[in-house]
């Protein structure tokens, strides 16, 4: 049974979402405001965390920010009422992987937990259908199935996001990837938000897998966007 973290002050919103989970199967343990839900991380092991912006003590963005600084894997879930695509990139800017604006469909609440899930899952596929989600890449290679990266040999540990990012740059090697479309296909923003969350991220990317590396791999093409692709 997946056991989630629910941080959120709003009575009938947590009574919503502990109901339909429950009945769901998962183990949902709630806290009322940021730093209860801060503790009950530290002292549990959770395989999700579904944060409210607005909460009190401590809000969602700090708290998320104190999760990241301890685990960087774990999947974050940010609601918040505040669906401008400032406050949205901003709570993505502090480590979460998805957003959900109220108010929500529980139907849609629950997809984008599977898929966060899903993507943190290590895959009990046969070696052969295994080989089949493993990309390689010059000295790099991500294997999708175990969620793990390697360069020259050497494991890489990505964030969430971060590997999305790298996944979505491995299997368009060669292709020029403009901001707009990494958005659609990583945080699931399909128009430009005028931010630099794009680029932020592929920087911290480029730090874990080109910094030590004399090929590097990922390059900007000026007023275009970034490609995965060899020097020369």
């Amino acid at each position: 049974m997946k056991k989630i973290l629910l941080v959120e002050d709003e009575m009938h919103v947590v009574s919503f979402i502990k109901k339909g989970l429950t009945e769901d199967g998962y183990d949902v343990t709630v806290a009322f405001d940021g730093n209860t839900g801060l503790q009950l991380f530290h002292d549990n092991n959770f395989d999700l965390v579904i944060l409210d912006i607005m909460l009190p003590d401590k809000n969602g963005l700090e708290v998320c920010k104190s999760i990241r600084t301890v685990n960087t894997s774990i999947p974050v879930l940010f609601l918040t009422a505040l669906g401008t695509a400032e406050n949205i990139v901003l709570g993505l800017e502090t480590g979460a992987d998805d957003y959900l604006v109220k108010p929500f469909k529980f139907i849609e609440l629950v997809a984008r937990i599977r898929t966060l899930l899903r993507r943190t899952e290590t895959g009990s596929a046969t070696p052969e259908l295994q080989e089949e989600h493993i990309y390689r890449f010059a000295d790099l290679e991500v294997n999708d199935y175990r969620k793990e990266v390697v360069r020259d040999g050497k494991p890489i540990s990505l964030t969430t996001t971060e590997y999305k990012l790298m996944l979505y740059f491995i299997r368009n090697r060669n292709k020029v990837l403009s901001r707009t479309d990494i958005l659609e296909e990583v945080w699931g923003v399909n128009f430009d938000i005028g931010t630099n969350v794009v680029d932020v991220y592929v920087n911290y990317l480029r730090k874990k897998i080109d910094n030590h590396a004399d090929n590097k791999l990922i390059h900007t093409v000026i007023g275009m966007g970034y490609v995965l692709k060899e020097n020369g």
